[in-house]
Formats: C-alpha cells, sequence, structure tokens
C-alpha cells in the first residue's frame, strides 16, 4: 500500500452562473485589488468581462492581463509580472483555459518570490508566501484548477517547466459549466482527451494511492461517457457540467499521483512541432496503454469494470486492448489525427524526440520503467 499526505487546498464551487459570484468569493478572501489574467479568446466570448463585472461590482479594483499565448511561456510570464507591479493586486484570478491558469500561477510566482521562473522548476521551491489565486476553468481539460503546478515554455530553449509549490495552490476553483459552452468543437475535442488521459494515467502511475484512485476513477466516470456527447451536443449543460468536473477531479487525481510516459511522448512532440498537446496525447495515449497494459493490465480491467454500459465503453473482459481501441475510435469520432506520420512528423528525429522524453519528470512514475529506447519503440508504433 503506497503512503500519501492528502491536504484539501481548493475549495471547489460548482453550478450553471457561478461566475456571478465572483465577487463575492473574492470578497471572502479580503482582496481589494485583483490582476485577472485571461486569453484573448476567452475575452471575446465575454466571459472575462462578466467576471470584472462580478469583481468590479464587490468593490474590488480590477486590471486586466490577457497579454499571453496558448502554451504560456516566460516572456509571457514577465509581462504579466510588469502589469502586476503597476497594479499591486491582493489577489490573482486566472480565468479561462489552461494557459491562463498555468500564467497566472506563473506571474504570482515571480512578483512574490522574485527571481525568473528557471528558479521554480520542480517542487516546493518558492520561499515566501504567495497571493490567494481563484481559478476560473473556461474548458475542461487541463484540471490546473485543483493542481499545485504552473507549466511555462522557457521563451529561449522551447523546454517546458514544471513549477509546484503547495502555495501555488489555488484558494477557489469556481466551475461553471456555462463557460464551457462556447468553446470551438475542436478545443473540447482537445482539452477533452487531455482530461481523460489525465484520469487513465493518474489510475497506473507508481505513485497511486487510495486517494487518488478515488479522484481517477470518478474523473474517468464522468469524462468517457460525456466528451463524445458534447461534440454532438454541444450546449448540452449535463454533459458539460460532467466534463468540467471531471477534469477538475482528474486534476486533483495528477495532484496525488503525477502522470506517466503518454504525456512525456506529448510534450517534445509539442515542443519541436507544435503539435497542440491534446492532439499529442490523442496520437500516444493508446500505444502508451498497451505498453503498459503488458505490466498492470488487471489495473485497467478494474477501471473498465466501474464503467456503465450505455456509453459506448469496452467491457471489463476487453482489457487493455478494448481500451486502447476505444482510445482511437474516440480520436476519430473527434477529428483528431491518431498517427504520428499524418502530422508531418519525420520518423528520422524520432530518437531525438524519445531522447528528449526520457528527460521528462513525468516518465520516472510511469508504471513500467521508460528509457530512450522504450519511447522510441512507443513512437515507432504510433508513427505506422
Amino acid at each position: 500500500m503506497v503512503p500519501f499526505d492528502f491536504q484539501p487546498l481548493t475549495r471547489i464551487v460548482f453550478g450553471p452562473g457561478k461566475i456571478e459570484s465572483l465577487g463575492e468569493l473574492a470578497s471572502e478572501l479580503q482582496a481589494k485589488r485583483a490582476l485577472v489574467v485571461s486569453d484573448r479568446g476567452v475575452v471575446s466570448a465575454g466571459h472575462t468581462a462578466r467576471g470584472i463585472e462580478s469583481l468590479e461590482k464587490a468593490g474590488i479594483a480590477v486590471r486586466l492581463f490577457d497579454s499571453l499565448h496558448e502554451n504560456p511561456n516566460t516572456d509571457d510570464v514577465a509581462a504579466g509580472v510588469k502589469v502586476a507591479e503597476e497594479h499591486q493586486p491582493d489577489l490573482i484570478v486566472g480565468l479561462g483555459g489552461g494557459s491562463s491558469m498555468d500564467c497566472a500561477k506563473g506571474i504570482n510566482f515571480i512578483y512574490t518570490n522574485g527571481g525568473e521562473m528557471k528558479d521554480y522548476w520542480g517542487v516546493g521551491k518558492a520561499t515566501k508566501p504567495m497571493l490567494s489565486m481563484i481559478a476560473v476553468p473556461t474548458t475542461a481539460g487541463t484540471g490546473s484548477e485543483t493542481q499545485s503546478f504552473a507549466l511555462i515554455s522557457d521563451a529561449k530553449t522551447h523546454a517546458k517547466m514544471a513549477c509546484g509549490d503547495k502555495k501555488a495552490s489555488c484558494k477557489i476553483a469556481l466551475l461553471d459549466p456555462e463557460l464551457t459552452v462556447t468553446q470551438p468543437t475542436r478545443v473540447t475535442a482537445l482539452t477533452g482527451i487531455d482530461a481523460i488521459s489525465h484520469a487513465l494515467e493518474t489510475f497506473v502511475t507508481k505513485k497511486r494511492n487510495l486517494v487518488s484512485l478515488a479522484f481517477s476513477r470518478e474523473a474517468w466516470r464522468m469524462l468517457a461517457g460525456n466528451l463524445a456527447r458534447v461534440i454532438d451536443h454541444p450546449t448540452d449543460l449535463d454533459a458539460r457540467g460532467a466534463m468540467q468536473l471531471g477534469s477538475c477531479l482528474a486534476g486533483l487525481a495528477i495532484e496525488n499521483s503525477m502522470l506517466g510516459a503518454t504525456h512525456s511522448l506529448a510534450n517534445p512532440l509539442t515542443a519541436v512541432y507544435g503539435i497542440p498537446h491534446g492532439q499529442a496525447i490523442a496520437v500516444m495515449l493508446p500505444h502508451v496503454i498497451r505498453f503498459n497494459g503488458e505490466a498492470v493490465g488487471a489495473w485497467y480491467r478494474d477501471l473498465l469494470g466501474s464503467s456503465t454500459d450505455d456509453n459506448g465503453l469496452p467491457p471489463a473482459e476487453e482489457g487493455y486492448e478494448g481500451l486502447a481501441a476505444f482510445l482511437t475510435r474516440l480520436a476519430e469520432k473527434l477529428g483528431l489525427a491518431t498517427k504520428l506520420r499524418d502530422l508531418e512528423v519525420e520518423r528520422e528525429r524520432l530518437p531525438e524526440l524519445a531522447a528528449d522524453a526520457a528527460k521528462q519528470w513525468t516518465a520516472t512514475f510511469n508504471p513500467r520503467p521508460v528509457h530512450q529506447p522504450e519511447l522510441l519503440a512507443i513512437y515507432e508504433k504510433a508513427f505506422a
């Protein structure tokens, strides 16, 4: 039995229309001045304005920072810190997808503790208190709202740095499924498959424990049967809510058990080729399931055994092979590529990608040991 230390750090507030309570929640944290970090797509959809209006109605002075990239980098964080220094906030709100929430955390690290993002690469390197944060996710994917990590890319080297500290955990995660209805279909697909990968990877990592398994199992149940549903019925709030909650629970699972080889393999594809993270995940996940299944197939059968019969999932007796096949069919339904060659990845660069994947922190938590040769073999299968 794996020991664990579980301490809930984030209050979760869920429900349609809950964005209207943002100001009230911020006031409960004694906030007077807030920096809102949001991407321009979310601003265009009108969600940021609703959040700012709620904050201002509560008497909170607000400054907006929306100059960030889809995968936030160190330059984005530096620009956000400059705005924070001008506004002097006592609260930071990350309102948007994983990029907005990660950038908000990155700004919090530097604004409160100084230095550069690379100084916090790893775990527990912030030595001073950090500002309270509220996360308002507008996608159902990263689960960043319940994680203490900021994923920030180095603007020069493109290395993705996981900077984690319990002080970076959000005080409140405000989940309003109405905010996810405006997502473009492709964004729903890319973030949704990422959330599913979180549920599946956390269920089999070396750090899996009784707490993480509970979150992984419920996240899988909510996500697997609803992703295709929200693609077919984008305004179905029940399905949207299930996706948002499932993503949140998968984030809690990550916080308690970490991820595995799928993310190790996906990150170099994004860094080298600019392939969206969710697309890279969609290609690699079935092959990692097959690789891991040779060692932990019983765990996958256990997870499938908890699935309902009306959501198109394979029965438990089909095991990891049935699960991998389901994931490929799901990716195809979502309009995502399922082979590396279809993403213009060059076969001759696979050894280089595998070497980069072997350096990823998440590789160390995979249930089967993975080094450059094993990761190369998985890339080769994904290319064929």
